[in-house]
């Protein structure tokens, strides 16, 4: 027994001895710590080195915020749409409104962001509120370069909004505008949206932060491309493709009043505008926000929901309906209606209760644009006399949100801070509408998107493209014009060039100008406008009318030409001194044109500065000996001279 037992303590040491051993031996192979670092390190130098490789071959499409549109001038990208449209084709984009790259010390920038209904739609590119805005700030300052840069993109959101702001605050804005919230549901990564990803804000917000890395988006292909393999091209893949960029957004087609998707979207919008708003108050940014407003009186719910406890969107439109007698109770029944509507396109009125309160939260100035909308309309209730559509303004609808902002601008001291002319407020109204307007190809071209707009879903049944253009009753070259921009076969430049020649055929020189000022207004970088319109008002002898265009052309190319026809025409009407500095001015760029130096020698002479007036003649004789009238101004000059002495 005690043999036994030895034998059994020894097998235990012998047991303990192997634990040792093998702790030991455990010890002998843990990994030092720079082994473990360099394992941490290989992965995040691959993906870098993959993300310069990614970039150093411009894979996928370029969706930086801004490109420089022309030397020293940015635009938004065309192509930033495709962060926040990966599954719908046709993705959008801005206006396009260029501005310098540098900012001067003379420039006032105002930007503003929302999404179509603040871009301009259907006038867009040249026809948002941000252009009253425009004309009227350059009436009261000439002196100052005014860039109004509208950033808003249709069927986008506050995500939008929220991604593209860090990149709006670094270019130096004096204010900001915004006017958002209709598109909280089918708009880009909205709760209902066919490009929803989720519905975490933080998950969204994440993800948009990563779009701006090659990786991602080439890891984010890549599951496409895997997708695309198992999924087939069915009726889904069609849908997208057809219709308006409203109708191919929806997902959730219909969004019960105070269901959790409803309350969802709610929150999306309060959490990123708040968002929003810190950002612009942490840097200093002047912020105007606005209420919205959409057609109440004269737009059906687009689909009436059964549930408990609530009644049907059109039983109560119908009741708003009955009470024309009682404007205030219409009003109420007629936005509950909305409210009640299944189709959330037009913004709750949580919306605007959100914007009213987030204006006293951060103590921002507002414009109440619904109440101002209903004040002017029939009976109280904004319908079909400034909306286009469900919620898109009409132009004089448009011009009044840009009077509404300006207004508040004044009111709270967010204008340039130097010195304005001195106009009438009437007068100043007056001279800014006068300068606000849109072409008659752009008003054909509105006409036309809001045809395809109510003839395809929700509005009614997709019409086919035969019936369409056949409802589009095309009669002159301006509506042709109209169809191919529609049809994306003519961009809106080429159709406004060839609008603008087609006028000059036939003398139409009032359409003429106004097709060109649109030109100029919506591309001030391209300098052949100038050009084209100043020498054709000049061969038609229309040249007050081409005064306007000299000085916006010397203003931003200044050269011999511009300042030699301002010069000119300064002399003819007695603009003596004016005359002098222009022609001066333009012999400064190229000092080999008689016509130059005869004006001057005229001006001269008018100023009774006759020996500058004779050494200019001679200059101008010296480059053509047989200039007409120059051999005659030079006698009569000697001879004044020698009548002096």
């Amino acid at each position: 027994m005690a043999k036994d037992k030895q034998v059994k303590l020894k097998s235990i040491k012998n047991n303990d001895t192997v634990i040792e051993n093998t702790s030991s031996s455990d010890k002998k192979r843990k990994h030092p710590f720079w082994f473990n670092l360099v394992l941490l390190i290989i992965p995040i130098i691959f993906f870098i080195l993959l993300e310069l490789v990614l970039r150093f071959t411009n894979y996928g499409i370029d969706t930086t915020e801004w490109v420089e549109i022309a030397p020293g001038q940015l635009v938004l990208n065309p192509d930033v749409g495709y962060r926040y449209f990966h599954s719908t084709s046709g993705i959008p984009y801005s206006n396009q409104n260029s501005f310098s790259k540098i900012k001067s010390e003379n420039t006032f920038r105002v930007f503003i962001m929302g999404a179509s209904s603040a871009a301009g739609y259907p006038f867009t590119p040249n026809g948002d509120f941000g252009l009253y805005i425009k004309k009227k700030l350059q009436i009261l300052y000439p002196q100052l370069d005014i860039e109004i840069i509208n950033v808003s993109l249709t069927a986008t959101n506050s995500y939008t909004i929220l991604d593209l702001l860090p990149g709006v605050i670094e270019q130096n804005p004096d204010l900001i505008l915004f006017y958002a919230g209709h598109n909280e549901y089918y708009g880009a990564f909205g709760v209902g949206s066919m490009e929803s990803i989720g519905q975490s804000r933080s998950i969204v917000n994440f993800i948009l932060s990563l779009e701006k890395y090659k990786t991602f988006v080439l890891l984010r292909d890549i599951l496409k491309w895997i997708q695309s393999i198992f999924t087939s091209d069915g009726s889904q893949g069609a849908l997208k493709k057809s219709g308006t960029l409203m109708s191919r957004m929806v997902k959730n087609q219909t969004i019960a009043f105070n269901s959790e998707v409803y309350n969802l979207g709610i929150e999306q919008f309060r959490g990123n505008f708040n968002d929003i708003l810190n950002q612009c108050k942490k840097n200093n940014i002047p912020v105007i926000i606005s209420t919205l407003a959409c057609n109440l009186k004269d737009q059906p719910p687009f689909v009436s929901l059964k549930a408990d406890n609530i009644p049907k969107a059109d039983e109560i439109f119908k009741l708003a309906e009955s009470k024309s007698d009682d404007s205030t109770e219409a009003l109420r029944l007629f936005r509950y209606a909305k409210d009640l509507d299944g189709l959330r396109f037009r913004a709750s009125e949580k919306i605007n209760d959100l914007i009213i309160d987030f204006s006293k939260k951060f103590n921002y100035p507002i414009v109440k644009i619904d109440s101002i909308f209903n004040s002017i309309s029939p009976k109280g209730i904004t319908g079909n006399n400034l909306m286009t559509d469900h919620l898109h303004p009409t132009f004089d609808g448009y011009k009044l949100i840009g009077k509404s902002f300006f207004d508040v601008m004044l009111k709270n001291n967010l204008l340039p801070k130097a010195e304005k002319e001195k106009i009438d407020p009437e007068k100043l109204d007056s001279l800014t509408n006068a300068q606000t307007y849109i072409s008659r190809l752009d008003s054909v071209i509105s006409k036309y998107r809001i045809l395809v707009l109510k003839n395809d879903w929700p509005f009614s049944e997709p019409k086919s493209v035969p019936y369409m253009l056949k409802l589009f009753n095309q009669q002159t070259l301006i509506d042709s014009l109209a169809v191919k921009v529609i049809d994306n076969r003519y961009s809106w430049e080429r159709a406004h060039r060839e609008a603008a020649e087609y006028y000059l055929r036939y003398h139409n020189y009032n359409e003429f100008i106004r097709e060109l000022t649109i030109l100029i207004t919506q591309y001030p970088f391209v300098s052949e406008y100038y050009k084209y319109v100043t020498e054709q008002l000049l061969a038609a002898k229309m040249f007050d009318d081409a005064y306007t265009f000299l000085l916006k052309g010397q203003k931003r190319f200044p050269g011999a030409f511009y300042a030699k026809w301002i010069g000119i025409i300064d002399l003819s009407k007695e603009n003596i001194d004016s005359a002098i500095k222009y022609l001066n001015e333009s012999l400064q760029y190229g000092n080999n044109d008689p016509q130059v130096y005869y004006n001057l020698a005229g001006a001269y002479s008018k100023k009774k500065m006759f020996s500058e007036a004779l050494s200019t003649i001679e200059s101008c004789l010296s480059l053509n000996p047989n200039y007409p009238g120059a051999n005659g101004i030079k006698s009569q000059l000697h001879q004044i001279l020698r009548l002096k002495q």
